[in-house]
């Protein structure tokens, strides 16, 4: 193991007495990426051994399987290789970092960030130092370290904690640093709070409330490489499932496992989990609203077992060895027999069919002494009887998912449940809808594919489940929607819940964690966590988001923010005529200091606003596909959630108001810049912002 710097007392302040710690630490680190890469030749060559062998040898392709996942993970850029190192009282010294590093002999040389020795890393503070007698924390560009910044908890007066809000000058300016179109790891950065999350057992669901810039979702990621870290075997078997609101947000935050050296998680949205079905109509808020609230399983399930009805008299079956009349309480007993029997709906329906194959069976060899007939070949001649299948149909009809879909929502059904479901009259008027003539040519919405899933289940069973699962912006899904989630876990406690009830903007969003925790079945095991520390949007910004939520939404808690920016909010009044034209100005100007950059618009006013950039030879993108860095990205409101940009432009905050869930949208809009937001607005500003200018 390479030699660690000496232990000499260091103020956080540089100076010109550090400048051998920092060296020594270069050392250290050079040392440290030799090794990486002597680590990395060893896998390459194991790899290329697993892979001639592979063919035909089951042991060696998973072997390669492995070894080129873990190949992956040793890139040597992907992210800080080592970040800091922590000297325990009376003890050794460890340097912490992305990934676990060896020497020749086995040694440690880089910790892996997760580990138990590393907890003290972020846990300790001076009236706890967790057992350390210093942390030291590199200040990093690449492979270049910049500064150190030491913690000596032996004497906590050296402990020079300028900055107000506790985090010294280097950590706030790493904290700050520039976004480049995508997420970042955090892995250097963790707070006490965040670590106490992220560590959490596997299972605990865990349901985190957190503001904007308080990293909630880098610790939602955080948690599941730390997962995978913990129960590799299991989790690399039953699988990670993380969850995102749209793909732009899926695309911002995609480096982020990657990147802590973990690639066997799958990434997508609600969406993405039935992609066979895709939303490509719209319908009013209050009918979303109402398709996800939860009495619609209800509504799915008895929906499917009324189509279930008893025969009409007599039923008839031929067979090459004869015909069997079977009377209505045969078939009656093999219909209760069925639906008794539990599990999906599909299965009973299978049952059902076998019982009546099995009693043809049994009555035909009853009459041919001889011999006992053989099932298969009785099931393959009822198969050939059409007026038997007519009849069987009729009895226990074929469903799919759209199909049972478009009988629970057809008007004469709602109208026939609402007593048994709780639905008012108004409410049975909203939901019920003629169906298409043809149920392939059925346009669904985006409510619906929550009740697709639910009908799917209740015919078939359950889709893939995870070991894991990580939801984020969970405060916009409705009851319906945790049910999909729900019923995609394996053990129905291992989940991960993140979201910000101030940003709650979707029709028919479960009111409270409370009720979210309800749908996802851990009502009473869930641990409820709040993150109430932004450590990424300037104080300044939330000061003005706090403004509006305390008018809009004044019952909950704001986010305090550990940062000051260099300057605070910028209004911008304009004429009505001219506010894009002027909004793609300011963009113009902030692209030219913030590397990546958001233009916030309505929906209605997108190409409006796309031309006023192309007018002023602005570079912009309205792709929802990925963050461009040096191009304004363009979004409507509900696109930008999720995401972090240098500099935010919004424009006409009365117009962002006045949507269906305008004041979360408008809270949204004004919390996605770290460094610079400008406001560009003609007439008047909402009430919770016209203060400010």
């Amino acid at each position: 193991m390479p030699p660690s710097p000496a232990h000499d007392g260091m103020s956080t302040r540089p100076s010109d007495s550090e400048a051998p710690a920092i060296a020594a630490e270069q050392r250290y680190l050079d040392s440290a990426f030799d090794c990486l890469a002597t680590m990395t030749a060893r896998t390459a060559a194991a790899a290329d051994d697993a892979a001639a062998r592979a063919a035909g040898d089951w042991d060696a392709t998973m072997a390669h399987l492995h070894l080129s996942r873990r190949l992956a993970s040793m890139d040597p850029d992907a992210g800080p290789l080592c970040f800091g190192r922590i000297d325990e009282d009376d003890g050794p010294s460890w340097h912490i970092g992305r990934r676990h590093v060896e020497d020749a002999h086995g040694d440690p040389v880089v910790v892996d960030w997760r580990t138990p020795v590393a907890v003290p890393f972020y846990r300790a503070t001076v009236r706890d130092p967790v057992g350390l007698r210093r942390r030291r924390r590199f200040i990093l560009e690449g492979r270049r370290l910049l500064d150190v910044l030491d913690e000596n908890f032996d004497d906590p007066d050296s402990i020079d904690l300028t900055a107000a809000s506790g985090l010294p000058d280097p950590l706030l300016a790493e904290l700050g640093r520039t976004r480049t179109g995508v997420m970042r790891d955090i892995v250097a950065t963790i707070a006490a709070e965040q670590d106490e999350v992220i560590r959490a057992p596997l299972d605990v669901p865990v349901i985190v409330q957190g503001g904007p810039g308080t990293g909630k979702t880098a610790v939602g990621l955080h948690r599941a490489a730390f997962l995978l870290y913990e129960h590799r075997e299991l989790l690399e078997r039953q699988g990670v499932l993380v969850l995102g609101p749209n793909r732009l947000f899926l695309a911002y935050v995609a480096q982020v496992l990657p990147s802590l050296g973990e690639v066997a998680v799958t990434q997508t949205t609600l969406a993405g989990l039935v992609p066979h079905w895709k939303a490509t109509a719209t319908e009013p808020a209050a009918v979303a609203a109402l398709k996800g609230d939860g009495r619609m399983a209800a509504m799915v399930a008895a929906a499917a077992h009324g189509v279930v009805r008893q025969p009409a008299g007599e039923t008839t079956a031929t067979t090459r060895w004869g015909t069997c009349r079977l009377d209505p309480a045969e078939v009656a007993a093999a219909l209760a027999e069925a639906r008794a029997s539990g599990g999906p709906f599909g299965q009973q329906r299978g049952r059902f069919r076998r019982a009546i194959t099995r009693r043809v069976a049994a009555v035909l060899s009853e009459r041919r002494k001889d011999r006992v007939l053989d099932t298969e070949e009785i099931a393959a001649d009822l198969a050939a009887d059409r007026a038997l299948q007519a009849a069987l149909q009729r009895c226990w009809p074929a469903l799919s998912a759209p199909a049972l879909v478009r009988l629970v929502l057809a008007p004469a059904r709602v109208r026939a449940g609402a007593a048994t479901t709780g639905l008012d009259e108004e409410e049975s008027r909203l939901l019920g809808r003629t169906p298409d003539a043809n149920v392939a040519r059925q346009r669904w919405t985006e409510a619906d594919l929550p009740l697709l899933d639910e009908a799917e289940a209740v015919l078939n069973g359950p889709p893939r489940r995870y070991g894991h699962i990580v939801v984020d912006e969970a405060q916009d899904l409705s009851p319906m929607a945790l049910r999909m989630v729900r019923r995609r876990s394996l053990d129905g406690r291992s989940l991960t819940v993140l979201g910000d009830r101030a940003q709650a903007t979707a029709p028919g969003a479960t009111a409270d964690w409370d009720g979210a925790a309800l749908s996802l079945g851990v009502a009473g095991a869930a641990r409820t966590t709040a993150l109430t520390t932004g450590y990424r949007v300037p104080a300044q910004i939330m000061e003005l988001a706090n403004g509006l939520l305390a008018r809009e939404a004044p019952g909950l808690p704001p986010t305090s923010s550990v940062r000051r920016g260099e300057e605070g909010p910028v209004f911008e009044r304009a004429e009505r005529d001219g506010v894009l034209d002027r909004a793609a100005a300011v963009a113009g100007d902030l692209l030219a200091v913030d590397p990546s950059l958001c233009l916030v618009v309505v929906e209605a006013r997108l190409e409006e606003a796309a031309t006023a950039l192309r007018d002023r030879g602005v570079p912009f993108a309205t792709s929802a596909r990925a963050v461009e860095a040096g191009r304004v990205t363009v979004l409507a409101p509900p696109e930008a959630k999720g995401l972090e940009f240098d500099g935010v432009v919004v424009v006409e905050p009365a117009e962002i108001l006045a949507l269906p869930g305008g004041p979360g949208l408008l809270y949204i809009a004004l919390t996605r810049a770290v460094q610079h937001l400008a406001v560009v607005f003609s007439g008047e500003l909402p009430g919770g912002l016209a203060g400010a200018v």
